[in-house]
């Protein structure tokens, strides 16, 4: 079942058909932990609609919702992030962080930096290095429970985090430094270990760059990475938590203004946005 947050409202799909979720409130309706149950009996009392209700796709992210990011979880970040950082002497870091019992996780952005489907999402223009991190991104109530799985761009400033791990912040937060959608995808079981995630990058109507990886390479459990952004953190309206990339592009890519970038995750969808 997937959710989808529009400029009309809620919208459920099941099976192919859409239910609009009449008066109802995005974060309060998200934020609970029998959200599938819930969504359920809103289909048994509504009426069905057609595909135009998910034309105006909002980001699934509520205005009091944070987003954070969790990094070095794939081994191919740490080797990303080990090259990148190599002259500057902080390759050590990512290297102890992918073994360490604490993994890295870090607050990414406010809603209002955050953009949905078919918006534009930005490189910063002190920055010489960029890429997108294609991540499958955690929907989490404030009681902690992973209720559901959307797509998310972690838009990153290789050449600031590079020049110095100290400059994470700069490199990962500004406007629009994020990508969420198209849709949460609810489900009561853990995702399938081969779900694939798919980045391909389109310039000029040809492909830039493409890759893929399956979530089985993450290093660590996903409920291991809410305990760690929970800890010592209340989350009154639930959160949305990113979980690291596996696919680095190489080291003679950067992104462009004008670029598209299309992220695929199995069950959940295709996330575009064109590079602003």
């Amino acid at each position: 079942m997937k959710i989808y947050r529009t400029i009309a409202g809620i919208v459920i799909e099941n099976e192919g058909k859409f239910f609009l979720a009449k008066d109802e409130q995005w974060e309060q309706w998200i934020n609970d932990d029998s959200v599938l149950q819930k969504a359920r009996k809103t289909i048994a009392d509504s009426s069905e609609g057609g595909s135009e209700l998910i034309k105006e796709l909002l980001a699934p992210i509520g205005s009091n919702q944070e987003l954070w990011a969790c990094g070095v979880t794939y081994l191919r970040s740490k080797i990303g992030r080990q090259e990148e950082s190599k002259e500057a002497g902080g390759g050590d870091f990512y290297a102890r962080v992918y073994e360490a019992e604490r993994p890295e996780v870090f607050f990414k952005s406010t809603p209002h930096r955050v953009v949905g489907p078919n918006q534009k999402v930005r490189i910063r223009k002190d920055s010489s290095w960029d890429v997108p991190e294609p991540e499958l991104t955690l929907v989490v109530t404030s009681s902690g429970k992973i209720i559901g799985y959307t797509i998310g761009n972690d838009m990153s400033s290789r050449s600031i985090e590079g020049e110095n791990p100290l400059y994470l912040p700069q490199a990962k937060t500004y406007d629009a430094c994020a990508a969420v959608g198209p849709c949460i995808y609810l489900t009561e079981e853990p995702l399938d270990k081969n779900t694939t995630i798919r980045l391909e990058i389109n310039r000029n109507n040809k492909t830039g760059f493409e890759g893929s990886i399956a979530i089985s390479q993450i290093k660590r459990s996903f409920e291991e990475l809410v305990s760690f952004v929970y800890r010592e953190c209340s989350f009154p309206y639930g959160c949305l938590i990113m979980t690291g990339t596996g696919i680095v592009p190489g080291n003679d890519f950067t992104l462009q203004s004008g670029d598209e970038i299309k992220i695929s995750i199995d069950k959940i969808g295709t996330l575009v946005n064109e590079v602003g």
